[in-house]
């Protein structure tokens, strides 16, 4: 009985907002969880800016069908939910996940949902619940499983902290030293390792 949580973004696909923001040149959209702890504050941030270049949903879509996943992470991914149950969470939003899903033979994924006008801009999001990753990995555990999670960035942490085993995956520096107590990867070989070590740590 044993669950692995994963981040997405930074983790198994490239950031998004990166992407974006390197595809359209508005520099100030590569400002992400490794930089803006407070999600509230980072998202209110984006939606500006998108509203003022009058760029909606299908902009950022057209970017992100044109994206794939990590190299190597289907087979990591392929390879985990052969030995473990494996549930994405993610901080991402359906509308933007889908076609990355598809190219990730469709894991499950806990995030959240974009509201966008007649016209495609984005005027709001939803998220499905506050501190969503964290209360996934308490209800897990309430289940009675055990749980290892891994993520990359400072939205991460809590959930990493609540797991029975936390795992940094390739992440920036300045989380690396807020964090010291989470191991810290750099590569898919190395996360399947240091999982299974987590799971052996567990009981």
């Amino acid at each position: 009985m044993r669950i692995v949580c994963l981040d997405l973004e930074g983790v198994l696909v490239p950031e998004i907002w990166i992407e974006f923001a390197e595809r359209t040149g508005i520099p100030e959209l590569r400002r992400t969880t490794r930089d803006e702890p407070n999600y509230d504050t980072l998202m209110k941030y984006r939606l500006d800016i998108l509203a003022e270049r009058k760029l909606g949903l299908p902009d950022i879509q057209a970017v992100i069908a044109s994206m794939g996943p990590m190299a190597g992470a289907r087979e990591f991914l392929d390879d985990l939910r052969d030995a473990y149950q494996v549930v994405i969470l993610s901080d991402t939003f359906y509308e933007f996940a889908k076609p990355l899903m598809k190219q990730l033979g469709l894991p499950t994924l806990f995030c959240h949902s974009l509201e966008a006008n007649a016209e495609g801009i984005l005027v709001n999001y939803h998220l499905r619940m506050p501190n969503q990753k964290q209360e996934a990995v308490k209800r897990f555990k309430e289940l009675n499983f055990k749980v290892v999670a891994a993520g990359d960035s400072y939205n991460d942490t809590a959930m990493l902290g609540e797991a029975h085993g936390g795992i940094l995956f390739h992440p920036p520096e300045n989380v690396v030293r807020e964090f010291p107590q989470f191991p810290v990867v750099r590569d898919y070989a190395a996360l399947r390792s240091e999982i299974d070590k987590a799971f052996a740590r567990a009981g």
